[in-house]
């Protein structure tokens, strides 16, 4: 308190000064994440070392419920976070009053949850005097990368955000500074991955009965002994923008599996006997419009009053996101980057699911990027948001060029 009020009183902002001090030494900054149902907590230095990672799932009990019960998650966040942050200072062997920051996911997600994790950083930031960084969680997405490569991925690029909750491409230039290219119609692919795993009654084999949808289903579709088996409607198809929708994908595959089911007399506690080859059609149909889609968006990208912007950055596509986890359909959106000679990345695969050093990293961006002294003390103007966008958006422009692709075939 007394280096805040000699601060305070010399007339120069206390922002600034803070800024500039980051700057000149090795900081730490505290990541909060609580926007669905995981509660991360995290501390990430300035030369992105992450010194602790503690991360409390709820999926075992949202997975007997067959999907996330917000009250019951706000519950489980409240009866956790104190200790995931008393564990992670241990584990950093760090004293609370050595953090510079304390970053908090903030918007979007649900609103129960969201506030667990806001009360709890302005609590902290309140008694310890620090400054409170409010965090976008899907921008936090799009940074991690940054983390990992910082010296190969300079603003700007271009990002496929997939996850259980959005599917959104975006142009990143920076924190705050993403312009929106487009974006799902409907359902978001991790969430169409649930729901289509839960109808397949996938979670009644022993070995998937803790996995999350997508995760079972990028398993099952190595068992395929006909790929080919399955094929899906390419979802809008005769629409030249970068819009995504999973809605159709996911009526096809219960109409799909209805149709086996009932060929097969299939009981109601069990799987259709060719699951394999259901899994690998609609990884393979997922895949296709992901790709589609990004696809356009790096078309439009090269168009020369938008390539501009990327001045003399080398062109690169990264794809974050809990879906990104998914080994196959990242690897059809790196052979997408590939055949335009762009770069791909994503971060490692403990980072792409939602996690707190996600949130902690973009909490050091902002401090690394604060030029005008702007680190929030009004910790009580700070509040949550349920649904947000970005800066900017350009889908009306997409829309707008029209453009037509020679498709890009998936690899598998």
């Amino acid at each position: 308190m007394h280096a805040l009020r000699c601060l305070t009183g010399s007339g120069i902002p206390v922002g600034k000064a803070f800024g500039e001090g980051i700057k000149r030494r090795l900081s730490y900054v505290l990541g909060i994440e609580t926007s669905c149902d995981d509660t991360g907590i995290a501390i990430v230095d300035t030369a992105g070392r992450v010194r602790a990672n503690v991360l409390e799932s709820q999926q075992e009990f949202h997975t007997r419920y067959g999907g996330i019960i917000p009250p019951r998650a706000q519950d489980l966040h409240r009866a956790r976070i104190e200790s995931a942050f008393e564990r992670c200072l241990a584990e950093a062997q760090l004293e609370p009053e050595e953090l510079t920051a304390i970053a908090v996911t903030t918007r979007p997600g649900l609103p129960l949850s969201l506030l667990v994790g806001l009360r709890f950083a302005r609590h902290l930031a309140r008694r310890l005097q620090k400054p409170l960084l409010p965090v976008h969680h899907m921008e936090a997405h799009a940074l991690q990368v940054r983390m990992e490569h910082p010296e190969q991925i300079p603003f700007p690029f271009l990002c496929l955000l997939a996850s259980g909750g959005h599917c959104q491409l975006v142009m990143v230039h920076g924190p705050g500074r993403l312009t929106l290219l487009g974006q799902t119609l409907d359902d978001a692919p991790g969430e169409a991955f649930d729901k289509i795993g839960r109808r397949l009654r996938l979670h009644i084999l022993p070995e998937y009965r803790l996995w999350n949808g997508g995760r079972a289903i990028e398993h099952a579709a190595q068992l395929a002994s006909d790929p080919q088996a399955y094929d899906f409607p390419l979802p809008l198809a005769q629409q030249r923008n970068c819009s995504f929708s999973f809605a159709g994908i996911k009526n096809n595959s219960f109409r799909a599996i209805r149709t086996r089911e009932r060929l097969e007399r299939t009981p109601p506690d069990g799987v259709i006997s060719n699951y394999g080859d259901f899994c690998a059609g609609l990884l393979r149909a997922v895949s296709r419009h992901l790709m589609h889609r990004t696809q356009r968006a790096i078309e439009y990208c090269l168009l020369p009053q938008v390539q501009e912007l990327f001045c003399d950055s080398p062109p690169t596509l990264v794809m974050s996101g809990g879906v990104a986890n998914n080994d196959a359909i990242y690897a059809n959106i790196a052979h997408l980057a590939a055949q335009y000679g762009w770069r791909s990345f994503r971060p490692s695969k403990r980072y792409c699911s939602d996690n707190g050093v996600m949130i902690a990293w973009h909490g050091v961006e902002q401090l690394l990027q604060d030029k005008e002294g702007s680190l929030r003390f009004d910790y009580d103007q700070i509040e949550i948001q349920g649904s947000a966008g970005f800066a900017e958006s350009q889908e009306e422009a997409v829309t707008a060029a029209a453009l037509k692709c020679k498709w890009i075939q998936p690899l598998c």
